[in-house]
């Protein structure tokens, strides 16, 4: 017995799972197989196993009836409906091996009622044990892993929305399986940060965007190109942050290459940038760092709508702001040392504020050469 305990202390360490859930397990596979050599299709056999001193019981349950919950020869074939015994329940057909009407109840408990159990105890089999461990194994086994995959739906479950930390444990069709500790994620390749190669046996981070339960068991989706990973590395680098006393309102992220993070500060005498940057760039360049060189810009955020655009262009500087709400869109005129700037490299400047700010954004220049216009040719008469 002490073996035992010490295994079931092991997988309660190890696995989560509680004693309590691996003895239910293991009552109600010797259960199984009991019925399954000794007893009969309808009966309802239970066990109790005493960890302590390894006692073995069995029972069989009946269940109290009478005449008002029972269903007539008459009806066996009719269909059973609600509402047909006074206490609301289907009608039920008799079977001795599961049901004890109320009058016999009565003899054995005086104070039994309709929908009482009672319990008649078994005589123990002699040769019972060989033959439970082998009918018994499989059932313990299937227990303990839906024990285990409760335990591990009800930790990550509320780990969902945060960063977990893990070692990649294989590479397969371009997914990268990630070995949490007592269950593996799933980083899928269009998840991933483009760019980035990732070893076997190395750590890594990753968002934990949703837990799943399946046939299969528990599925953790991991991302590293999400939005949110960002935020979350923030708050684990940013006391201000962590606190509320920063909050990142939006973050526009084209993964691997550049995002721009709006902040601002619940505190009037707090530098919601400053506080994300951290001394010397401390702060910040630890984030970058995970995100493997991305490029971030840290923006104030404004209620008002023109200077929230304006700082969401940086580093370029809008010289005017026209904004039309009707079509959402803002006009912007910028230096014409400024427009390469503010369009970005291919347009992603312009693009992540866009994002950022929920604005359409047209750039333009007074000082830049207008193109000449092209007259529509002549149509002959």
């Amino acid at each position: 017995m002490k073996a035992m305990t010490g295994a079931l202390t092991q997988l309660e360490e190890e696995r989560g799972i509680p004693k309590e859930k691996i003895i239910e397990a293991i009552e109600l596979a010797l259960a199984a197989a009991y019925k399954k050599d000794y007893g009969k299709k309808n009966q309802i056999i239970r066990a109790h196993f005493d960890i302590t001193t390894g006692a073995l019981q069995f029972e069989q349950v009946k269940k109290v009836v009478d005449e008002s919950v029972l269903k007539g020869e008459d009806e066996e074939d009719e269909e059973e409906t609600e509402g047909d015994s006074p206490a609301g329940e289907k009608k039920v057909r008799f079977n001795e091996d599961h049901h004890i009407m109320l009058a016999d109840a009565k003899i054995m408990k005086k104070d039994a009622q309709v929908g009482d159990e009672l319990v008649f105890p078994l005589d123990d089999k002699e040769d019972f044990g060989r033959i439970a461990a082998q009918t018994a194994k499989q059932v313990i086994i299937q227990r303990i892993r839906e024990a285990e995959r409760v335990s591990i739906l009800g930790e990550y479950a509320t780990k969902a929305g945060d960063i977990v930390q893990g070692k990649v444990q294989q590479m397969e069709r371009g997914n990268v399986f990630v070995d949490l500790g007592r269950a593996v994620g799933i980083l899928p390749y269009d998840e991933q940060i483009p760019g980035e190669h990732y070893r076997q046996g190395e750590r890594i981070k990753a968002y934990l965007v949703r837990v799943e339960e399946g046939p299969r068991g528990v599925t953790l989706r991991l991302s590293r190109s999400h939005p949110q990973f960002i935020t979350k590395l923030f708050e684990m680098e940013a006391p201000e942050i962590a606190s509320g006393t920063v909050l990142i309102t939006n973050v526009a992220r084209e993964a691997g290459s550049r995002s721009k993070i709006a902040v601002k500060a619940t505190d009037p005498h707090i530098d919601p940038v400053g506080s994300c940057v951290g001394q010397r760039g401390v702060r910040v360049s630890t984030v970058i760092s995970e995100l493997g060189g991305e490029k971030l810009d840290i923006i104030e955020w404004s209620p008002i709508p023109e200077q929230f655009i304006s700082n969401a262009l940086s580093p370029a500087t809008a010289s005017s702001i026209q904004l039309f709400p009707e079509t959402n869109e803002a006009k912007v005129e910028v230096a014409a040392d400024q427009f390469s700037l503010a369009i970005g490299r291919g347009g992603q400047n312009v693009r992540l504020a866009a994002k950022l700010t929920g604005w359409k954004i047209d750039i333009s220049s007074p000082d830049m050469p207008k193109p000449e216009a092209v007259e529509a040719p002549a149509v002959a008469e």
